[in-house]
């Protein structure tokens, strides 16, 4: 925490910060059951050697979470609380997924044996890359990679997570 701020503040107000906080009472708390989706800072300690350092355990209502997405997951627990002003520094150093969690993901349609199939490849190693630069290419260009990749010899190209639809793209 900053100096100043106590460490049972500090795990209290990242556990609000990445659940229902907010830095005031706003009107709509009163429409829902705050403590329903509040994350909690259960247990604090001391790093062993360091001052003024503590590991703060948080856990969370599974009604927080989108079923299925890794993405809300993470976007809700550590998307904003890293710049958070009452840290000085912060770190996620575990992450424990409870079991029911797990299971709301549907995980791939299909295994490996399809892939191969598909692609006629077998008793190897199937290789593929991501396409570089990342974001700029027009799809003509994002095309041109592809098929020099793939007549090269690879077996697969992806897209990075950022292509989406942007100008440059059209």
């Amino acid at each position: 925490p900053q100096p100043g701020v106590p460490p049972e503040e500090a795990g209290a107000a990242v556990a609000a910060e990445s659940s229902t906080g907010t830095w005031t009472t706003v009107w709509t708390d009163g429409l829902t059951s705050l403590d329903r989706y509040k994350g909690r800072c259960y247990h604090i300690e001391p790093v062993a050697g360091e001052e003024n350092q503590y590991i703060c355990y948080v856990a969370y209502p599974l009604d927080l979470f989108e079923e299925g997405s890794v993405t809300n997951m993470f976007t809700s627990i550590v998307g904003n609380v890293f710049g958070f002003k009452a840290l000085r520094a912060l770190r996620l150093e575990d992450l424990r997924i409870p079991v029911a969690y797990v299971k709301t993901f549907q995980g791939p349609p299909h295994g490996i044996q399809v892939e191969r199939d598909k692609l006629n490849k077998y008793g190897r190693p199937l290789l593929g890359c991501t396409i570089k630069p990342k974001l700029g290419l027009s799809a003509k260009n994002y095309g041109r990679a592809v098929y020099e990749c793939l007549r090269g010899g690879l077996d697969f190209t992806k897209d990075d997570e950022n292509v989406n639809s942007q100008p440059f793209m059209r």
